[in-house]
């Protein structure tokens, strides 16, 4: 890969993981200040405070509510969310006309033409997912009968962000099993990208120094605090 391009998509990998994860994160952790925002477990609620902190006071009981939205659903849900503004911002100069389509790219290992879909990580879909990117490929192949175009087995991919093939689920294993799509995952998928064996994991370092300079702490604490002052969890605390 020409060192220009790839400068400037691990600079807009930076921008993207900035605004599309960290800020959008960010926010939607500061609407957790009403317990209308959880489905809450009577029967686990205390036990979960207890777990975590030792005793079942309001703020602990806010904490349980809390900390699992934020380090699980809601970061995940927000990076697999982020993933189609990754394929417009960040590499904008591999977006696909073809329907369905991500991103097209020829193949730095290989050298041919490849019609992908992107994936966030390596448990993303589920099995009403496989029907759907299959119709989606099938497509790509009727229009490249129409238009007398070759395409081979491996030129129909899935491209997953992060991961390892060990990691797949039986869903994307089906894709390859039952549909003839490969599945091209973290940096395999980035090496037939760029060409460049280790350009996944200079991805990831990249992102890790916008990381390295981000503090919430005082944020979060803030919301429980707030999570913690209402009715709804003071008498939860007291039943």
């Amino acid at each position: 890969m020409d060192i220009n391009k790839k400068a400037e998509i691990l600079e807009k990998s930076k921008e993207w993981f900035k605004t599309s994860i960290m800020e959008q994160h960010q926010v939607n952790t500061q609407k957790l200040t009403s317990i209308k925002k959880f489905n809450v477990n009577p029967f686990l609620a205390s036990y979960l405070a207890h777990f975590l902190t030792g005793n079942g006071k309001p703020e602990s009981l806010a904490k349980a509510l809390i900390y699992p939205r934020v380090l699980g659903t809601s970061i995940n849900t927000t990076f697999g969310t982020g993933i189609q503004k990754f394929t417009t911002e960040v590499l904008s100069s591999f977006a696909s006309t073809a329907s369905g389509m991500d991103i097209e790219f020829d193949d730095a290992i290989d050298g041919s033409h490849k019609y992908c879909q992107l994936k966030a990580g390596p448990n993303t879909i589920n099995k009403d997912d496989v029907e759907t990117i299959a119709n989606h490929f099938k497509k790509v192949k009727h229009l490249a009968r129409t238009n007398s175009l070759k395409i081979g087995f491996d030129d129909l991919i899935v491209g997953v962000i992060y991961g390892s093939p060990e990691e797949l689920s039986t869903h994307y294993k089906s894709l390859t099993k039952d549909h003839d799509i490969s599945v091209l995952i973290g940096k395999d998928f980035w090496y037939h990208l760029t060409g460049e064996e280790n350009f996944y994991f200079e991805l990831i370092k990249t992102i890790d120094s916008v990381v390295s300079a981000s503090n919430f702490k005082d944020e979060l604490d803030e919301v429980i605090q707030q999570l913690a002052q209402t009715q709804e969890i003071i008498a939860l605390s007291e039943s």
